[in-house]
């Protein structure tokens, strides 16, 4: 029996990577066609990472490829020490993809037209750097970046990225114009709607409450130890059934993560037990526990 169910772990494991790499590679498609169909052909930039890079495009003219490499080489390096190797092989894979498609793939351009420009450009970004969080992967070294900095500083993540945004979008007036910063700026707000969307609606913070009915122990430990984050017990009562409603006494346990670790914490909780009831919601702010104070480990 041990060893069949090594086997549909093994089974479940790889499956799960490989949805990983497709939604991370779908990611990508639709980040390179917002990229390159709309919004350097226009000259317009996002928000982060990316829009830095946009950003040193239309200065220097050096193609976006090599740029957005460059820029998130030390967003990679950090992913790297604070998260583990998962999420950097999956973020570096979904960058270089993105250069590599931004490159080579002849996605056609669509308009000229701003308004349209900033509105579909922005959604395929978002899209994509949507999907590629759901497989795991960061399209945006930024998003790395601001949760360490959230680590160690009273400020939440997406106050981090509101600053750089500002300053990015400042420069961006001062070099390109006010006009293409504006219609800039819509698009980082498209593409940032774009992103919740294609996520599910999940926040900086996600809680998951997770029953189980024989593997309560091993899904403590996983969040616990592998992951490292802090979780509370419940006792409650389970009623179910077809002739009368049965009462059962269970265990329930609640945690909160960060929005980029729910793929992978969500897929190793259904490894140890696949008939667990998961539930995922938002958490608007938190004080204290240990999402701020441990960092993740990925393995």
């Amino acid at each position: 029996m041990k060893k069949k169910r090594s086997g549909n772990s093994d089974g479940a494991r790889w499956l799960s990577n490989v949805k990983s790499l497709v939604f991370v590679l779908l990611g990508v498609v639709s980040a390179g066609f917002g990229l390159k169909s709309f919004l350097l052909p226009n000259h317009f930039i996002d928000g982060g990472a990316t829009g830095i890079s946009l950003l040193l495009t239309n200065i220097t003219g050096l193609p976006f490829s090599l740029i957005i490499l460059v820029i998130n080489l030390p967003f990679l390096v950090m992913g790297y020490r604070q998260f583990g190797v998962s999420l950097f092989g999956y973020t570096l894979f979904a960058i270089v993809s993105l250069a590599i498609a931004v490159s080579i793939i002849p996605y056609p351009h669509v308009t000229n037209d701003k308004l349209l420009t900033a509105s579909f450009g922005g959604f395929f970004l978002g899209a994509g750097i949507g999907l590629a969080m759901r497989g795991g992967g960061v399209l945006d070294g930024t998003e790395i970046l601001a949760l360490w900095l959230s680590k160690r500083f009273a400020a939440s993540i997406g106050d981090i990225i509101l600053l750089f945004n500002i300053i990015i979008f400042g420069f961006a007036a001062y070099v390109l114009g006010i006009e293409s910063a504006l219609y800039s700026i819509l698009t980082y707000l498209v593409a940032s709607k774009a992103v919740d969307f294609f996520i599910e609606g999940i926040e900086e913070y996600t809680g998951l409450t997770i029953v189980s009915n024989q593997h309560v122990e091993e899904i403590s430990s996983l969040i616990v130890n592998k992951f490292g984050r802090g979780i509370t017990m419940y006792k409650g009562t389970k009623g179910h059934g077809k002739k009368g409603t049965v009462h059962r006494d269970t265990d329930i346990i609640y945690t909160v993560v960060t929005r980029l670790e729910v793929s992978k914490i969500k897929s190793e909780i259904l490894m140890v037990d696949p008939d667990a009831f998961v539930v995922i919601n938002s958490v608007r702010e938190i004080r204290g526990g240990m999402v701020k104070k441990r960092p993740l480990s990925i393995h």
